[in-house]
């Protein structure tokens, strides 16, 4: 179905006006019932004050963040306000820095005071909030207000590239129909959302459910047999040089989480590969991540391979896992130097593992893999959901454009 027949249902028009849906494209001052600049001051800050003073680096993701504000008394807020109080509802849109990030004012964000931001109160008579967050907070408005910012120092909107915005308002002769239209183009955006969402709990959920297992799992008694890995593993140094590998049919681990490849292999068995070097660098230790690797593989040169020498006796999944869940207190520590932290294989060889029986160590990597295999799938599941959202949100918000071209700022006057 092309977008046009998809409007043409949700707006149930008959055949004989196809290409004629009706759509006012109405600037945004014409929108709202009240609207204005938050304007800059400099008011004494104290940390034992109430009131929060935000910035527009605290508007992001359709909320406001409190994170590392600055905090005013009660009075100065008043004064600042003067009597303009911000409400539940209202949107609020950076000016500077961050260029037009919108953020939904909740119950629970009152009372707070900031700077360079702009403060939208929509007639909901004509426009529905949602509706409008929709439509505002999509990548073509970003792209148009990085197009019509001024580009002076940060970069800052003035309050009439906001004002002039054209916002299209189907039927707007018909408040009712208008809004129900609206009403259902919601239903459809934020069900996706709450699926978003949803499924986010779960990979959150899941990821403290892995991790408290896999402490469980990886937990072991003094009677558990501890040698070194010296003594029942090879370690070797990857030959491999990242930038220069010639790419082909083998895998090359790298120190990215995905795969490269090489046209050539060094190891040839199960491994556990380790990272030579800091994965922040700037003179902080660091891992964030520990590989396993079977078959054929070439291995990039500043990482290592740790291979058992009895799969009998211990598994490369199993050690790859304790490794990995031991890493900040077995092998961080032993990371050295200064603005270059790195690893030796050498140190490596010294650090004591545990060796349970083979069986545990299966039963222990067989669960493991079950949770690291449904945590890997969720995030890959919340990313499909979104481009469906973009898809369906670009899909219903396609209206016929207006005749001035559609989103535009039609001023450049100052704020």
């Amino acid at each position: 179905m092309s977008q046009l027949n998809y409007l043409e249902k949700l707006l149930d028009l008959s055949a004989d006006q196809a290409g004629g849906i009706e759509v006012e494209w109405k600037l945004l001052e014409q929108l709202v019932v009240d609207k204005f600049w938050i304007m800059p001051a400099t008011p004494k800050f104290n940390e034992g004050e109430t009131i929060p003073y935000i910035t527009s680096k605290n508007i992001k993701g359709g909320h406001i963040s409190f994170d590392k504000t600055k905090f005013i008394s009660r009075e100065d807020y008043i004064e600042l306000s003067r009597n303009r109080p911000i409400l539940a509802g209202d949107f609020l849109i950076s000016m500077i820095g961050t260029i037009g990030e919108v953020a939904v004012v909740k119950e629970s964000d009152l009372a707070f005071y900031g700077q360079n931001m702009y403060l939208i109160r929509l007639d909901e008579t004509v426009i529905m909030s949602r509706y409008f967050w929709h439509f505002f907070d999509s990548p073509r408005m970003k792209s148009h207000f990085q197009a019509v910012k001024n580009n002076s120092g940060q970069g800052y909107l003035k309050a009439n590239n906001i004002d002039k915005l054209e916002i299209p308002i189907p039927c707007p002769d018909n408040p009712e129909k208008s809004l129900a239209i609206q009403a259902e183009i919601v239903r459809i955006l934020d069900g996706f959302n709450a699926l978003i969402a949803e499924l986010t709990t779960e990979l959150n959920m899941r990821k403290k459910q892995y991790s408290h297992y896999q402490f469980e799992l990886l937990k072991f008694t003094e009677t558990t047999q501890q040698i070194s890995i010296g003594e029942c593993c090879d370690i070797k140094k990857g030959a491999t040089p990242i930038k220069k590998a010639t790419p082909g049919k083998f895998p090359l681990v790298a120190t990215t989480e995905e795969r490269q490849s090489s046209s050539e292999y060094q190891f040839d068995c199960p491994a556990v590969c380790v990272p030579l070097i800091s994965s922040r660098g700037h003179g902080v230790a660091s891992i964030d991540r520990i590989y396993y690797q079977d078959g054929k593989f070439a291995l990039g040169n500043i990482l290592c391979a740790i291979t058992p020498n009895d799969s009998e006796v211990l598994s490369a999944k199993f050690l790859r896992y304790y490794l990995f869940d031991k890493k900040d207190v077995l092998l961080v520590p032993l990371m050295r130097g200064g603005a270059n932290v790195s690893l030796t294989m050498d140190s490596l060889k010294k650090v004591k593992i545990p060796i349970p029986p083979i069986a545990d160590q299966q039963r222990i990597v067989c669960a493991l893999d079950k949770f690291d295999e449904f945590v890997k799938a969720l995030p890959c599941e919340i990313e499909l959901r979104q481009k469906q959202y973009e898809y369906y949100r670009d899909l219903l918000l396609s209206f016929p454009a207006s005749p001035a071209g559609g989103p535009k700022s039609h001023s450049d006057e100052t704020a």
